[in-house]
């Protein structure tokens, strides 16, 4: 048997028996090392993985990583989903694609290998966004899947976001960039203070004379936001085409799924540059608290049109709201007094 040498060959033990793999998470091997089958798997495994099945999801991959949208990544970014985008491709790269287009199949695989970093929570939501970006390049631009199982997954680490907020200049940077969508669901969101959820199913018969009124998911519908139409707020309104029953609604002048848009929006932070910044689209509601309170409104107030804790309310507004705007909001509301 002539022996061979050949580099990346991964040589597994397992129940006394010795499995080769053309590298690691690659294929099996066929036949003893040195075979002309042996020699003939491994000559075809290095082919593939040069002109890669288009059919097999290391193909999303390979092409992410030659997009565009990719390469305008932070270098530091691409360090670190690199090594990220390997381990994706070991362990998801010979499933069909197709197998993504079922989300109650996919995703125990998914949670499965999210699992191997369990230990460390952040490491696994990491792992997990990494991989749902991945995901969302297979749904647009490739159009291989209808929607992205990664979404819906919940995140294993958990941690207080009711004191961050989106800035003014925050807004202004993502939308030099966004689609014009895109921006109307920020500008609405910063104005009104609803979450997402609740922003993707607000029709034009919740818009009444004087306010927005309807139920919140978040509390099972037994919890109503009542938002003043204030002047910005309605010229707003105003300014988004009416193109279906639903406020908002994407580029194919359709309502948005939650999947759809939370690809899109994914996509806008990343040509914003902001793929690193900690900030979710639902931490704009704390911007329209921060506005709200400014305006004048007591924190009971603000907890009530946004159907909102109190305490949340209290927590935004003691870390943002600086001494200054809080002393201009005091006395906004003695001035009528005077």
């Amino acid at each position: 048997m002539v022996k061979v040498d050949l580099k990346g060959i991964k040589k597994v033990r397992s129940k006394g028996r010795i499995y080769y793999y053309a590298w690691r998470g690659g294929p099996p091997l066929r036949g003893e090392p040195g075979s002309p089958e042996f020699m003939a798997s491994y000559n075809d495994a290095i082919e593939q993985r040069r002109t890669p099945d288009k059919s097999r999801f290391r193909f999303v991959v390979a092409d992410y990583k030659a997009s565009g949208e990719y390469k305008r990544l932070a270098e530091s970014t691409r360090g670190q989903w690199g090594k990220w985008l390997d381990r994706i491709t070991d362990y998801f790269g010979d499933l069909s694609i197709a197998q993504f287009d079922r989300p109650e199949k996919i995703r125990p695989v998914i949670r499965r290998w999210r699992m191997q970093w369990a230990d460390t929570p952040r490491t696994a939501d990491y792992a997990l966004q990494v991989l749902s970006r991945v995901v969302a390049h297979a749904v647009d631009p490739l159009g291989k899947i209808a929607g992205n199982p990664c979404e819906g997954i919940k995140h294993l680490y958990e941690n207080d976001r009711s004191e961050i907020i989106w800035t003014d200049s925050d807004i202004a940077h993502i939308k030099r960039t966004c689609s014009i969508e895109i921006a109307d669901a920020i500008d609405l969101a910063g104005h009104t203070g609803l979450r997402l959820s609740d922003l993707l199913r607000l029709s034009w018969s919740h818009v009444g004379d004087d306010a927005i009124v309807l139920t919140t998911g978040k509390s099972r519908h037994r919890r109503e936001a009542i938002i003043p139409l204030y002047d910005d707020l309605r010229t707003l309104l105003a300014r988004i085409p009416k193109r279906a029953t639903t406020v908002l609604t994407s580029s194919k002048r359709r309502p948005w799924t939650a999947d759809g848009f939370g690809s899109s929006f994914n996509k806008a932070k990343i040509d914003a540059g902001m793929s690193e910044r900690d900030l979710h689209f639902n931490d704009l509601r704390g911007t329209a608290a921060t506005k709200f309170y400014i305006a004048g409104f007591t924190m009971r107030e603000i907890a009530e049109t946004l159907a909102w804790q109190e305490e949340s309310v209290e927590k935004i507004i003691r870390r943002y709201v600086g001494r200054s705007a809080a002393i201009k909001a005091r006395i906004k509301k003695l001035e009528p007094r005077k």
